[in-house]
């Protein structure tokens, strides 16, 4: 098992080469690579050449931290044909950095408009038959999460799709701060998954149900949002003593990423924190997984 570090709040105040370093100095030996922008930004085509990658390989192996999996985000299921088109064109060049990485992991999002579900399902097939020759080529496995205000949220729905998409290469990403939006079935969900869930995204979040869905208040009322948020664990209402639970009966060992985004302010502060209830959760654990190292 591995445990990583999405880095999104420090992407501002760290290059891409120094990145290995501070990751390694906030206790954590693997790296979750979301956008970022001297990298493969939101929704556009890869910045990084491949002389920069080889640099960023040599700076890994430096601060002995590997790159668990590479998250790019691109509207591959959005209902405009060029833009799908464009996206498609942005993957393959992503999933080439991946493979050149050393990385054999990537994980996405459904993307698309839940207001037009029809459409972007059949956007995100036609993707999907365009990548996953790609995919094959290159060595690299897909784990796919769904998202708030994706064409899919729901986490037992977004499981059949996977499972339509008949390939050994993709996988499931279960995320706690959505575990509101999927459902509020988190041990349904991950039982359901089974060995199919590869990666888990670690972060506290608030029923946005509750109270009579005013746990955040939108004006205009009816407004059509989706909201969310990544706290530190026990900021929210997450129950992580029944998620932890769950992993451990169906058997995960694959990674878990703290992926918490509310903290910019005290980010390494948050990421310490983290790591710590991470590994105090995995303790518990009858047999403790055994974590892997890079180095």
């Amino acid at each position: 098992m591995r445990v990583a570090l999405d880095p999104y709040m420090i992407r501002e105040t760290t290059t891409l080469e120094t990145l290995p370093g501070v990751v390694a100095e906030h206790g954590y030996e693997w790296i979750e690579l979301s956008p970022r922008e001297d990298f493969i930004p939101f929704f556009n085509h890869p910045r990084v050449d491949d002389a920069t990658v080889q640099r960023f390989r040599k700076e890994l192996a430096a601060a002995g931290v590997g790159v668990s999996s590479v998250l790019p985000l691109f509207r591959w299921s959005g209902p405009d044909e060029d833009e799908r088109q464009a996206a498609v064109r942005y993957w393959k060049r992503a999933i080439e950095i991946t493979a050149a990485l050393g990385v054999d992991q990537m994980n996405s999002e459904f993307n698309g408009n839940p207001r037009q579900g029809a459409v972007c399902e059949g956007q995100f097939w036609r993707s999907m038959e365009e990548l996953l020759p790609v995919f094959e080529r290159e060595g690299v496995r897909l784990a796919i999460e769904p998202h708030p205000d994706d064409w899919e949220e729901d986490g037992k729905r977004a499981l059949d799709v996977i499972h339509g998409i008949n390939s050994s290469l993709v996988s499931f990403v279960y995320c706690t701060p959505h575990t509101f939006h999927q459902g509020n079935d988190c041990a349904g969900i991950l039982e359901k998954a089974g060995g199919l869930t590869s990666i888990c995204h670690i972060a506290d979040a608030y029923d946005q149900t509750a109270s009579s869905g005013l746990r955040y208040i939108v004006n205009p009322p009816g407004s059509q949002v989706t909201v969310h948020q990544h706290l530190d664990i026990g900021q929210g209402e997450v129950d992580f003593d029944v998620f932890f639970a769950t992993l451990e009966k169906v058997g995960f060992d694959g990674t878990l990423t703290s992926c918490v985004f509310a903290w910019e302010d005290r980010a390494e502060e948050s990421h310490r924190f983290m790591r710590e209830r991470i590994a105090g959760y995995l303790s518990r654990w009858e047999t403790p997984p055994t974590l892997e190292s890079p180095r």
